[in-house]
This record gives structure tokens, C-alpha cells and sequence, in this order.
């Protein structure tokens, strides 16, 4: 009993020294800064590079490097960057915020070259770069004079980092080949500004949205677009202003907006609003009224008949004898386009008091 009475004693200075250092060790964490922190939710931005945009005399042999606003991950920013014309890449290396590029050849002479980042390049922490960029130089003397400048309007897809392809005209486009004699790059309000581009020449311009970041065309994906017009730049006018390109995503759906008026004075159930497509009347959306007896409906462009209906018994179908609805509103929806103002009024369609 005297040896287990002996241990407990033996215990009360190490039971001590360890409240005492837990007390030390409390108070040393309210004086450090509090940990973590609130998540990094700021895009990265290229904030230099070498040579700069628009530069001449650029060495044949020399390297390329970008400098970003803060530390990115390696892997998705080195396969981001690219140049155009195609040239081989024979090393990466990182330098803090900095990347540099050495080519596995030389650079030809006398050739205009865009140094292209797309926007999947990220930070550590997974933000993205917004737009992305394309930073064009020469090898030659001069810098080429030509410059395209004009804004893109996209309806059913984000702006921001949309591509802007120029070739000269009869000259179709290849995302594969990156053979384009210049490239330009959109901003979150869809403006551009493309310049290295030699004159006299006559040019034509492609919008590319590159929806799955993969920097390849894929029809069943990505948007492609035109500029209705060749474009001619001379001597005397080597710039191009005020350029307006429409784009459209065809497979963004639509969003119909309205309100359902009730005045049955029935207060069973719940009001939906079902959508129909007029070619495949087995798709179907439902939705219910809000409060104030709106609905808001994304659907996909076509052709929808639209109905709303008193689901008395919550069963998401409608009983045609004995509650309430609309008649058939038909309406054509474009892709990415607001149809607002629907207005659709329940009515005892099947005939009772």
C-alpha cells in the first residue's frame, strides 16, 4: 500500500510540469497570430514577361520566361504555355513566381510570335487566371504594325479568355496546326486587342471559346465563330477599330421567366409549371411557383409548351378532370436568350363550377 501510496506522490510534480507547459504552451498561442486564415479566392495575373509584348530583335536563341503575382502549380501552368508558330519546348524551370521557357530550336528569323497562356494555368491554391493571354514579339527589326482592335458578344458562355484567331484570308482555321498569323485573347467585357500583324494583307477572324480548356476545338463542345468580313489593313491603315463579333454557345439553354395569376380561389396543393418539348413531348421540366407566384425555368433551345397547374394532391401530375390549369402557352426558346414576361392563368379547364 506504501509503495502505491509512494507511486501517487511520485506522480503530483510530473501531473504538474505537464499543466504547467500545457498553461505556457496556451499562452504562447494568444499571442501568435490566429491560424488559418481566410481561403485565397484571388486569381493569379501575369505580371511580366520576357521579351515583353510587342518586342523587336528578339534573339534567336534565347529563352522566354513569365512572371505571375504569386506562387503557381507547375504542372497546369507549364502545359498552359505554348507558342505560336509551334516551337518544341526542350526545358521548364521554376524560379519563385517566374517561369522560363528554352526552346528545343531556334527561332527562325524575321518571324512574328505569340507566346500564348491559357486559362487553365493555376495558383496552389486552385484559382484559375481569368482570361488568360497572348504576348506577341519579333525576331524581326521592326515590330509589324498591323492591329485589330473590337469586342466579342457572347451570348450562353463567359466572355473572358475567348480566343481570337487570325489568318489571311482564304486560309482555314486548324487549332491543331497554332499556324495563325496572329492571336488575341478577349477580357471579362469581351474586348480585344490583336496586334504583329503584317501589311499590307487581307485578314479573317475567328472567335474560338475553348469551354473545356483543352485548346483544341471540339465541335460537340467548344464554340467556333466567324467575323462576317475580311478584313484589309494597308499601308495607310494598318489598324482596325470598332470590330463587333457575335457569338453564340448552341447548346446553352434558355431561361423563361413568369407568373402564374390563380383566380380559381382554390388553396389545395401546391401551383407547378410544367415544360413540354414540342419534338420529344417524354422531356419534361417541372418547378414550383415562389411566394409571389413566379417561376424560372432553364431549358434547353427549342420548341416548349408550357402549363401550370393546381397539384392538389402532390402527386407532380396533373388530373385533367379535376384540377386546375393553364392552357398551352408555346414558346420558342434560343439558346443562352431570357424569355421574361410569361404570364400564364389557371382556369377550370375541365369544365366544373
Amino acid at each position: 500500500m506504501r509503495e502505491g501510496a509512494g507511486g501517487r506522490k511520485g506522480g503530483r510534480p510530473a501531473r504538474f510540469a505537464a499543466i504547467l507547459a500545457c498553461v505556457l504552451l496556451a499562452g504562447c498561442a494568444r499571442r501568435a497570430p490566429p491560424s488559418g486564415g481566410p481561403p485565397d479566392l484571388e486569381p493569379p495575373r501575369i505580371v511580366s514577361s520576357a521579351p515583353d509584348s510587342g518586342a523587336a530583335r528578339v534573339p534567336l536563341d534565347g529563352s522566354l520566361s513569365l512572371s505571375f503575382t504569386e506562387s503557381m502549380e507547375p504542372r497546369s501552368t507549364e502545359e498552359a504555355v505554348s507558342l505560336a508558330p509551334r516551337v518544341p519546348i526542350r526545358r521548364r524551370r521554376w524560379s519563385g513566381n517566374t517561369l522560363t521557357l528554352i526552346p528545343a530550336e531556334a527561332l527562325e528569323p524575321r518571324r512574328t510570335y505569340t507566346l500564348i497562356v491559357g486559362g487553365s494555368a493555376r495558383d496552389r491554391h486552385g484559382n484559375t487566371l481569368l482570361t488568360g493571354a497572348a504576348i506577341p514579339f519579333s525576331t524581326a527589326d521592326s515590330f509589324p504594325p498591323g492591329r485589330l482592335e473590337g469586342e466579342i458578344q457572347a451570348v450562353g458562355f463567359a466572355v473572358a479568355g475567348t480566343y481570337l484567331w487570325v489568318y489571311e484570308a482564304g486560309h482555314a482555321p486548324d487549332s491543331t496546326a497554332r499556324d495563325f498569323d496572329a492571336l488575341g485573347v478577349a477580357d471579362a467585357a469581351g474586348r480585344f486587342r490583336i496586334s504583329g500583324l503584317q501589311v499590307p494583307r487581307r485578314y479573317r477572324m475567328w472567335g474560338f471559346a475553348d469551354l473545356n480548356r483543352n485548346r483544341s476545338f471540339e465541335p460537340e463542345v467548344d464554340v467556333l465563330a466567324p467575323a462576317d468580313t475580311t478584313i484589309e489593313l494597308g499601308e495607310g491603315t494598318p489598324s482596325a477599330r470598332g470590330l463587333l463579333l457575335h457569338m453564340v454557345n448552341p447548346r446553352a439553354p434558355g431561361r423563361v421567366r413568369g407568373s402564374v395569376i390563380d383566380s380559381t380561389g382554390d388553396t389545395l396543393g401546391v401551383i407547378r409549371v410544367i415544360a413540354t418539348a414540342e419534338m420529344d413531348t417524354t422531356v419534361r421540366l417541372m418547378t414550383d411557383v415562389d411566394g409571389q407566384a413566379a417561376f424560372d425555368l432553364k431549358l434547353q433551345a427549342g420548341v416548349w409548351l408550357l402549363r401550370a397547374f393546381r397539384d392538389d394532391d402532390r402527386n407532380r401530375a396533373w388530373r385533367t378532370d379535376v384540377e386546375a390549369a393553364s392552357p398551352i402557352e408555346r414558346l420558342r426558346v434560343m439558346p443562352g436568350a431570357d424569355v421574361l414576361g410569361v404570364r400564364l392563368r389557371l382556369v377550370r379547364l375541365f369544365g366544373g363550377p
